[in-house]
């Protein structure tokens, strides 16, 4: 019988945000450090629900690496398989913002990218109910990439439910994007459960129809499929139908880290499944978990931060009649 346990696998980071108005990088003096990373924030957000969350990837072992250990440590995500790199820096990004909506954007890449199947303990692996795949960084190299992709298939093999995130940015694919799509495509067709943003869905399938690219990515393999749609929901999947899942009106501050919370939020409660593979036949009870991840994503736009803005249950149930 295995755990009601999600592991997330992938990067964790470091986001220096400048905090100066409308100047790029080279101009910019003042950076905000803060914890980041898909997978992580996925994490968290599931551990931060009262879930049973472990995370999965390589950072340096330097202070940003021990600062982003202890970030996730103090919402009580396992990091037993946080591995700690003596000899590569954790790894860095850098935005800057502009007026006209342009981003400045420099990537250090450092430890996350060298994250082997050697570094992951298999047999905590095979216990987990779920693992989720959402990193932003994996597919960019080997041998990330390479280790990625051989765990998702390890995990198929085991009977094991997987979840897959693509976690597009532009910012690192520049000249690339087709390499992108060859390799999402295929952890999709591995996939139990998968979430695209409508770009996402554009740019993987070439379909501007939703439905139609909803029917590519089943046609890949993928069993469930959920593509966010911002204030207009989610259109949710299982092959046989399909709906869009309302979403809850709220005043948005900061929508960072709103996907990251929706995908551990659905996660949360298919890991809370007695039978997690009949989910996939059961559209009402589909409806209802993505319902509940459209209200958490929805939370998370209103408060400003990623980890920090992610809600705890109680705050959910205050908050909205669910």
């Amino acid at each position: 019988m295995r755990s009601q346990s999600v592991v997330c696998i992938g990067e964790l980071l470091i986001d220096f945000f400048c905090t100066d108005v409308d100047v790029d990088l080279m101009e910019g003096r003042h950076f905000l450090k803060s914890a980041g990373g898909a997978p992580a924030n996925v994490s968290a957000a599931i551990a931060k629900l009262g879930g049973n969350a472990a995370f999965a990837g390589k950072v340096g072992k330097d202070p940003f690496g021990y600062f982003l250990k202890q970030t996730l440590d103090a919402v009580h995500v396992d990091t037993s398989m946080l591995v700690m790199d003596e000899k590569a820096p954790t790894t860095l990004a850098f935005v800057s913002l502009k007026n006209n909506g342009e981003r400045d954007f420099v990537f250090n890449r450092g430890a996350d990218a060298l994250f082997t199947i050697e570094d992951v303990d298999q047999d905590k692996m095979n216990q987990a109910k779920i693992l989720h795949f959402g990193s932003a960084t994996a597919l960019l190299s080997d041998p990330f990439c390479t280790a990625y992709l051989r765990l998702m298939s390890i995990a198929k093999d085991n009977g094991q439910f997987l979840s897959f995130d693509p976690n597009y940015r532009g910012d690192l694919w520049k000249g690339r994007v087709s390499e992108f799509v060859s390799a999402a495509k295929r952890a999709i067709a591995l996939s139990d459960f998968v979430k695209v943003s409508d770009e996402e869905l554009e740019i993987i399938t070439g379909a501007k129809d939703h439905e139609e690219g909803v029917n590519i990515l089943h046609g890949i393999g993928a069993k469930m499929v959920a593509v966010t749609l911002g204030k207009n929901g989610t259109l949710l999947s299982n092959g046989k139908k399909h709906e869009i899942i309302p979403s809850i009106p709220v005043t948005s501050i900061d929508s960072t880290g709103a996907g990251d919370a929706f995908v551990g939020a659905a996660l949360f409660k298919l890991a809370g499944t007695d039978k997690i593979q009949s989910v996939e036949t059961d559209f009402k009870k589909l409806r209802d978990i993505v319902s509940f991840a459209n209200k958490v994503g929805a939370l998370v736009c209103t408060k400003i931060g990623a980890i920090d803005a992610l809600p705890r249950m109680e705050e959910i149930e205050a908050s909205i009649s669910l």
